[in-house]
């Protein structure tokens, strides 16, 4: 299938927030890559509802929306009602993993699960074939611009030997860290789906260095 780039609204800057969400619409990314954080979970605040109802009303490509909170349950319905397409939530804060899975699909939303840096792709065995997609996160969660955790090319590999033996069609995000150094190596090592957050936004054209990261990776 084509490799995916979904530019991270994180590192936009929030006061051209509808200037930077028609650029995304104008380029040649894919999705359009939103952390949800607490200040619980992670070391961060983001946004809440208010800004992604903002960014839906401007998007023109499918909401990938990334939980960094705990109880994720309690919003599933909210979020589905602002148009997430792809809901991931993380592996480390829920106690009951597949019937939260199950909620997100009933709500009418791809079912995501995002693995912190050290967590093992073994938790993932029994409930491979019901997820949507893994998001593995390349920084440890909470703050862009961090640089690359170099082992998450061994659970790359690691996951996409479990997706493979069980044959699943789960897809495999990262999210931290990725650039135009190691943007196809991810690919080649079996990376569905770039977030690039600070790479593209902090460079002098974001558009051509989205245009420039999709040409590497496919």
């Amino acid at each position: 299938m084509k490799k995916l780039i979904a530019p991270s609204i994180l590192a936009a800057d929030f006061g051209n927030l509808e200037r930077d969400c028609k650029m995304i619409n104008e380029s040649s990314a894919d999705w359009f890559h939103i952390d949800i954080m607490d200040g619980v979970f992670v070391p961060n605040i983001s946004f809440g509802m208010p800004v992604l109802a903002s960014i839906n009303n401007h998007a023109e490509k499918p909401l990938d929306v990334h939980l960094m909170i705990v109880n994720p349950d309690r919003y599933i319905k909210k979020f589905s009602d602002l148009n997430a397409e792809i809901l991931t939530i993380h592996y480390e804060v829920c106690d009951h993993l597949h019937r939260s899975i199950q909620e997100i699909k009933s709500n009418g939303m791809k079912a995501g699960v995002a693995l912190n840096p050290h967590t093992p792709i073994s938790v993932l065995d029994s409930i491979i074939n019901d997820i949507d997609l893994v998001c593995l996160m390349s920084v440890n969660p909470g703050f862009g611009g961090q640089k690359f955790i170099k082992n998450t090319f061994k659970k790359i590999r690691a996951l996409k030997t479990l997706i493979d033996t069980k044959n699943s069609n789960t897809l495999i995000e990262i999210d931290g860290g990725v650039t135009d150094q190691n943007a196809k190596e991810l690919i080649e090592t079996g990376a569905d789906v770039l977030v690039a957050g600070s790479f593209v936004f902090k460079s002098n054209n974001p558009l051509d260095t989205i245009t420039n990261l999709k040409s590497i990776i496919n």
